[in-house]
């Protein structure tokens, strides 16, 4: 069947019509540990995504384009030229492995492209596998200055305590104010007692190791969406470690999975909260862009203090308590009991979460977009002429939208993101300019991982020929503004900013991707609404920051220091997005590109 628009056409067997797209394309698939070894083609030894199953894969056996291991009988860049035009795409049959690739071997050599951007190594997934000398064992030492510096950062100079992950190949300048999960894990910011990780892909190995020497053996609860040979995989993965237990999330809507990323931090001096958009595994803090909001850290509160001290004027408290009693988890009720014993009245972020489930009457604004619309209409100013502010969205997957704009887009879910003060104001279908950020083709060649980084970008094709109309809405990943242009994200970010692009009504960091099971979508004629995934993010308005003009600045680098900093937000991309120009497309997975190499020589070859 044949697929066309202003992005590209593909061209995709029968077989691949029926695949199920209601979720974000990031169904959990395992792979066997025995197959580990050096040697046999294997995916990673904790469960994750297809796409990325298909990224180790090729960082285990990448194809140059000098290789023969392609299934043409032209050489890629007769193949696939057209697609730089944007006019083709193929999708390689699903039945056709490398192997039977080579019999089609082409002997044309295709001279490499050189590009700027740093050429690290490409990883070793047979020592990727054994854990050893690669990434997985990366070495991270501070300086003693490096760790003061963190210090410092973490306790002052970030009012809104929004931090990018740090990035290895990028000028060490744009470092400065990044975290690593290491230095999240430090002692400088307390005593470790215990802790709790939410998360979707978990490499139990690697994040024990991410752990101070001296609390790698301090109670770990690990909550996750697993079932199945998934489930059986991760218990295996956590034998070796005797403090380590289990919450299993429930997930009983079809297509749903456990999507936050949080850590709860509990210190002999406090407790801390990180929401945050990274997987547990070593690729996701290397070389991507990835977002933490970082709490203060929150005292105990005196013995016989009522229930409800300790409350921040976000309500972020019994928010969280909200969010974690609806897991219906005995497991989580110890973090609860020692939520309620804790002073969280710094907080100035709101909390937005999903969790799964069919929700009517009041219970409907609790979660998904609908818990969005309900707290800016009481916490954001409305501004004359908003209408004409645009809506930026920046993810890192997309699920299937429907036919049209009209079916969730432009209509519930822009309706949730546009509302704003107590006035109620419908617009006219997609009357608020919509950016939506994806990273193209070129965006993920180009980048430090080189293709591989699209193994967590896992927009498939069957999703985006259904939806060709959604792609007039895309714009390039850029951020020059943080050094990570090449760093593809994998941050979800999503706000409301001035025509002019100066100015920022709200800003939301969170799990949560383009996706009706992310947000929820609603049912019954809008009496009900239905989310099918966990998901949590931060919601920064400016009247919890004091500010009373309705907005915040558009943070720049060379801005210097300044004691208004609370007034201007640090984005950490480029602004105003470009949209993408005729030949731009975006980046799909499971579709091979074997026109240009990456910045590893290597060409995509997913099947």
């Amino acid at each position: 069947m044949l697929q066309e628009g202003a992005h590209g056409k593909w061209t995709v067997s029968s077989s691949d019509e029926s695949a199920e797209e209601n979720s974000d394309s990031e169904k959990p698939c395992t792979s066997s540990v025995s197959d580990a070894a050096c040697g046999r083609t294997s995916g990673p030894q904790y469960p994750c995504s297809e796409a990325r199953k298909a990224a180790h894969k090729r960082k285990a056996s990448p194809l140059k384009l000098t290789d023969k291991s392609l299934s043409t009988e032209t050489s890629p860049a007769v193949k696939q030229r057209p697609s730089q035009e944007g006019s083709g795409w193929c999708l390689s049959s699903s039945d056709e492995e490398p192997e039977d690739e080579q019999k089609h071997a082409h002997k044309e050599t295709v001279k490499e492209e050189e590009y700027d951007v740093p050429k690290e190594h490409p990883l070793n997934l047979c020592k990727d596998d054994k854990l050893s000398k690669t990434l997985k064992e990366e070495v991270y030492n501070e300086t003693p200055s490096e760790a003061q510096d963190i210090w410092d950062l973490v306790n002052g100079g970030n009012p809104f305590r929004f931090f990018l992950t740090k990035v290895s190949g990028i000028e060490q300048s744009y470092n400065s104010g990044a975290l690593h999960i290491k230095d999240i894990l430090s002692p400088l910011f307390g005593t470790l007692i215990s802790s709790a990780q939410f998360n979707y892909c978990i490499d139990v190995g690697w994040l024990v190791r991410q752990y101070p020497q001296e609390f790698r053996k301090k109670p770990l609860l690990i909550v996750h969406g697993e079932k199945r040979e998934s489930k059986a995989e991760l218990m295996a993965q956590a034998r070796p470690y005797e403090n380590i237990s289990f919450c299993q999330a429930k997930l009983d809507i079809a297509f749903g999975t456990h999507h936050t990323k949080m850590m709860l931090l509990l210190y002999e001096e406090g407790l801390r909260v990180v929401i945050h958009t990274s997987n547990l595994i070593a690729e996701d803090w290397h070389q991507k862009t990835q977002g933490i909001w970082l709490s203060p850290l929150y005292p105990r509160l005196p013995k016989g203090a009522s229930g409800s001290a300790g409350e921040s004027i976000t309500n972020f408290k019994s928010d969280l308590i909200s969010y974690l009693t609806a897991y219906s988890s005995p497991a989580l009720k110890e973090w609860i009991n020692l939520i309620q014993e804790h002073d969280l009245s710094e907080t100035r972020v709101y909390l937005l979460g999903s969790t799964p489930g069919r929700y009517q009457g009041s219970d409907k604004e609790k979660w998904g977009h609908l818990r969005l619309r309900k707290l800016l209409k009481e916490h954001a100013l409305s501004i004359p002429a908003h209408e004409s502010w645009p809506l930026v969205g920046q993810f890192s997957s997309i699920g299937s939208m429907g036919a049209d704009g009209s079916k969730w887009l432009c209509s519930e879910f822009q309706e949730s993101l546009v509302a704003a003060g107590s006035n109620v104001t419908t617009f006219r279908k997609c009357d608020v300019p919509i950016h939506l950020v994806y990273p193209t083709v070129n965006n993920v060649r180009q980048s430090l991982e080189g293709y591989p980084a699209g193994g967590s970008l896992p927009y498939s094709v069957q999703t985006a020929q259904k939806q060709l109309w959604l792609h007039s809405y895309f714009h390039k990943w850029s951020a020059e503004v943080t050094g990570r242009t090449h760093a593809i994200p994998h941050i979800k970010t999503y706000m409301r900013l001035s025509p002019d692009f100066q100015k920022i009504a709200w800003f939301l960091v969170t799990s949560a991707n383009l996706s009706k099971a992310a947000w929820g979508a609603l049912e019954k004629n809008g009496s009900q609404l239905m989310i099918r995934s966990y998901e949590l993010g931060v919601l920064f308005l400016p009247s919890a920051f004091g500010l009373d003009r309705g907005y915040f600045h558009v943070g720049r680098k060379e801005l210097p220091e300044r004691k208004d900093s609370a007034t201007y937000f640090p984005i950490p991309y480029d602004l105003p997005p470009e949209q993408y120009g005729s030949k731009d497309q975006p980046w799909i997975w499971n579709i091979p590109y074997t026109d240009a190499p990456d910045t590893h020589g290597n060409m995509w070859v997913p099947s």
